[in-house]
Parts: structure tokens; C-alpha cells; sequence
């Protein structure tokens, strides 16, 4: 199980990366390999401010549609556009051409309340 060490996480098993104060965002290795192959990703809230824990998008396996929640209250910035014709990169790189959005970090405090590595690992049960 790939889980780097340098990002953050959510019980919701997104992945965030933040670099100032914007955070880029996916779902864990964990997350694509309990999800199957992925057929579809639907994100239609780029330039929505969207709070902590609410919705922004879906992604689509085989056999299951499954929400995407927001790790932190922000705008959404930037789609990976990459995924409206490769969905499967989410399942071959989660950490990297598969990343699905880049936010414009609202509230920096609540980068706290994200999972280090190792509780993360402890979530999923590693």
C-alpha cells in the first residue's frame, strides 16, 4: 500500500498536497484499489467555494459510484482535465496524474485537523 509519507490525509480517503495556500487534491491508493477500476470522474464545481466535508464531485467504478469530499473549506481552482479521458489514471498514479482538484485554502487552521501518514495507515488499518 502506497501511502507518502509527505502528504496529508482525511478519513474519506482523499489525499491532500499543499504547497502555500493551495492544496491539491485526490483519493489514496487505498481508496482506487477498494473502488476498482475507474471509469468516470464528475467534478462540476470548479469556482464553487465549497465548505469542509461537503460534496465535490463523484468518481465512477465498474460497480460502484462513490462521493468526493472536500478535505478543507475553499474554492475549487482547477480540475485535472486530464481525467475527463483517462479516468484510469486515478487508479495507476492516485499521487500524481491522477489528482483530481486544486483548492484555494480558505482557512488554514483547518490543515490541523488533517491525518499525518501513519494515522492514516492506522485508519485503513496498515
Amino acid at each position: 500500500m502506497n501511502i507518502p509519507e509527505e502528504l496529508k490525509y482525511t478519513e474519506d480517503h482523499e489525499w491532500i498536497k499543499v504547497e502555500g495556500n493551495v492544496a491539491t487534491v485526490g483519493i489514496t491508493d487505498y481508496a482506487q484499489g477498494q473502488l476498482g477500476d475507474i471509469v468516470y470522474v464528475e467534478i462540476e464545481t470548479e469556482g464553487d467555494a465549497i465548505d469542509k466535508a461537503e460534496i465535490f464531485g463523484t468518481v465512477e467504478a465498474v460497480k460502484t459510484v462513490s462521493d468526493l469530499f472536500m478535505p478543507l473549506t475553499g474554492t475549487v481552482s482547477k480540475f485535472n482535465t486530464k481525467l475527463e479521458d483517462e479516468p484510469e489514471l486515478v487508479n495507476s498514479d492516485p499521487y500524481g496524474e491522477g489528482w483530481m482538484i486544486k483548492i484555494e485554502i480558505s482557512d488554514e487552521s483547518q490543515l490541523e485537523t488533517l491525518l499525518s501518514a501513519a494515522a492514516y495507515k492506522e485508519v485503513i488499518g496498515e
